[in-house]
């Protein structure tokens, strides 16, 4: 009798990254096969751009944005590094206390922007802050760590009534929920947080705003980002764009839902709880038990979830969105947990079970 087959691991991060579409795969391979330079004036270069542009006018028309209007870049951090740098110039930048550290970082002295306990932005805040100088105002749609949603057509109405530029973070909200350019000035989005290939990102503009470069080059991307574009990755995330479907969500949500109610019967906390958030994602903080510590337990028990941004260089540590909701203690204690678009039916049941484990393990070794 044959030996049965181990399980395959459980991947529950796909905040850090969706696994791969098959349609984006195919696009990707294709777009390989074409040997020219986009910017080559000869066949083999016009094969490239025609590929190129094709891909730019099927992702813009999933955010509403004009093919004109989207620069091509290297991926959601050089997105909005472009966007804080190419927008900002001459303006006060105010950023929200629980940005990605992409956005935190391209805006060193940026003022910070509270945010309520359950995550979501302190409108009457931004509305202070507006009545100053003219600004830009760097926003996610929705959080990384915690799914939460900020209130950004609130939030687009008080930056008109200012005269402020609003620059959303896309990132992870692309692919999840609906967004278009149309809710902001300008919006990041990252390809491989769609289903994509990794190296592929995109800065869409409203139109008519003038945008500066942060890297200068060969003319290309309209003289607003300098370097031969990855055809490869750009056609996949445009693909990859395309394929993601509302269902997804639906579904997704309902597995969250049922993942949450299961581990709240047995003490844990979910950040962010009381706020709208991403169909995939929760923030699961079993007080007293480090963040690190619940990662590798539920990784040697074959699932896969993250602490916070995967952006740190394998470091886990206190998360500064936990803490800039004042959970104190706790925001070194909680998981990520964000479901991938191709999420098995049972991935609720098996990392409750995983965590469950995991819990009863320490709880006994904790006596």
């Amino acid at each position: 009798m044959p030996a049965e087959r181990p399980r395959s691991a459980l991947y529950l991060d796909a905040n850090a990254t969706e696994p791969l579409r098959p349609e984006a795969r195919a696009a990707a391979l294709a777009a390989m096969d074409i040997e020219g330079n986009p910017s080559s004036v000869h066949a083999a270069g016009r094969a490239a751009r025609r590929v190129l542009e094709v891909s730019r006018e099927r992702l813009a028309a999933c955010f509403g944005a004009a093919p004109a209007d989207l620069v091509f870049t290297a991926g959601g951090t050089e997105a909005n590094a472009l966007a804080v740098s190419g927008l900002g110039g001459g303006r006060r930048v105010l950023v929200g206390a629980t940005e990605h550290p992409a956005v935190l970082a391209a805006a060193p002295g940026a003022e910070i922007l509270p945010v309520l306990g359950d995550g979501t932005l302190d409108l009457a805040a931004l509305e202070q802050a507006l009545a100053g100088p003219p600004a830009l105002v760097c926003l996610m749609a929705a959080n990384n760590e915690t799914g939460v949603l900020h209130p950004l057509a609130e939030a687009a109405a008080l930056c008109r009534a200012a005269g402020a530029l609003l620059h959303v973070d896309a990132v992870q909200a692309a692919g999840r929920l609906p967004i278009a350019v149309g809710d902001a000035d300008s919006l990041a989005i990252s390809g491989h947080k769609l289903g994509g290939p990794k190296g592929a990102g995109a800065l869409l503009l409203r139109s008519g705003l003038a945008l500066r470069a942060l890297v200068a080059g060969g003319g290309q991307e309209r003289g607003r980002r300098g370097g031969t574009e990855p055809l490869p990755a750009l056609a996949g995330m445009a693909a990859a764009a395309e394929a993601a479907r509302p269902g997804e969500a639906i579904r997704l949500a309902a597995l969250r839902d049922a993942l949450e109610s299961a581990c709240l019967a047995s003490g844990a906390r979910i950040a962010g709880a009381g706020a709208p958030r991403l169909p995939n994602t929760t923030s699961l903080i079993l007080p007293g038990v480090p963040a690190e510590t619940q990662v590798i337990a539920l990784d040697l028990a074959g699932v896969r979830v993250s602490a916070g941004a995967a952006c740190s260089s394998g470091k886990v540590g206190r998360s500064h969105v936990l803490a800039a909701m004042g959970l104190g203690e706790d925001a070194a204690c909680a998981v990520r947990v964000s479901l991938p678009w191709n999420a098995p039916e049972d991935a609720a049941d098996r990392f409750v079970a995983a965590w469950s484990g995991m819990r009863a393990r320490l709880s006994r070794s904790a006596a």
